[in-house]
């Protein structure tokens, strides 16, 4: 089925690359090249999706910014963030603000439209992870664990809610990381996202 998706990149070959694997893939796409041109084409074009870097240009929160404004105005347009680094803290914040799916450079165009195609079917990433855990056969304290890590929360954050003390939560995730076959949370977040 044909969609409509808005791509907000600052990088001008990533954004022109991108936008033609969506149209080969047969969506319409809408490109910008800033927060900005995203909101006012977002508002104007209400687009199926979004897909958003967090960095844009000089603003390492342009991305975030975006999403938040979005939801401030009443926009639930399915959002893909893209991120260069697995920073934890913008990372929670992009999944706490509402997006749907992480996708962390270098990426492929394939792996972009594999996303979108998750999304759109309505796969969402609470089941795409159920799934991996089900498949890596977590216990269910490490389901637990692997849950807050997917909300975006830190080792130390899970520990205090768990009431366990860190060095124990960062061995649950070290086992997870291990069941799951990555070496960190980057990894992790690509492994949920993909399906």
């Amino acid at each position: 089925m044909k969609r409509t998706i808005l791509l907000v990149e600052d990088e001008d070959d990533t954004r022109d690359m991108l936008g033609k694997a969506l149209v080969r893939a047969g969506h319409a796409a809408l490109l910008a090249s800033n927060a900005e041109e995203g909101l006012d084409l977002a508002r104007r074009a209400r687009p199926d999706l979004i897909v958003t870097d967090i960095v844009l240009g000089s603003d390492d929160r342009g991305g975030l910014r975006l999403l938040a404004e979005l939801r401030g105005r009443g926009l639930r347009t399915p959002v893909v963030v893209i991120t260069a680094y697995a920073d934890v803290e913008k990372v929670k914040l992009a999944l706490n603000g509402g997006a749907q799916h992480l996708i962390e450079k270098p990426f492929s165009a394939s792996e972009l439209l594999t996303a979108i195609d998750g999304i759109t079917s309505g796969r969402d990433p609470e089941s795409l992870a159920e799934q991996l855990f089900e498949r890596a056969r977590l216990t269910e304290k490490e389901r637990d664990v692997a849950r807050q890590l997917v909300r975006g929360l830190s080792s130390n954050e899970i520990a205090e809610q768990a009431g366990n003390s860190a060095k124990t939560i960062r061995q649950h995730v070290t086992q997870i990381y291990a069941k799951c076959g990555v070496e960190n949370r980057a990894g992790f977040f690509r492994r949920v996202y993909s399906g």
